[in-house]
């Protein structure tokens, strides 16, 4: 069986600790987001400073050439938004 993962604007997105991986492994890239910190908010942790990441899914590719753009976002929204448009234009 197949398994199936959250998706977002028909990407996946799977989330381990406070890193998020969005996008296709079968794609050239992905987003990885990392959660740098959060702020309390009633009972919830926001996510408030985000660092993202466009990472080659080529294994051929050494690490350290793998992260083709990288940037900082306050929320993980922005993040999210951000790494979508760069999949969008580099897949």
């Amino acid at each position: 069986m197949a398994e199936q993962f959250f998706s977002y604007k028909g990407l996946p997105l799977v989330r381990k600790g406070n890193t998020i991986y969005y996008g296709d492994m079968s794609d050239k890239y992905v987003a990885v987001i990392t959660i740098l910190s959060t702020k309390k908010i009633k009972d919830l942790e926001i996510a408030d400073k985000t660092r993202v990441q466009l990472m080659a899914t080529d294994p051929a590719v050494p690490i350290t050439e793998a992260i083709a753009k990288t940037g900082e976002r306050g929320s993980l929204y922005d993040a999210i938004d951000v790494a979508g448009i760069w999949l969008s234009k580099n897949n």
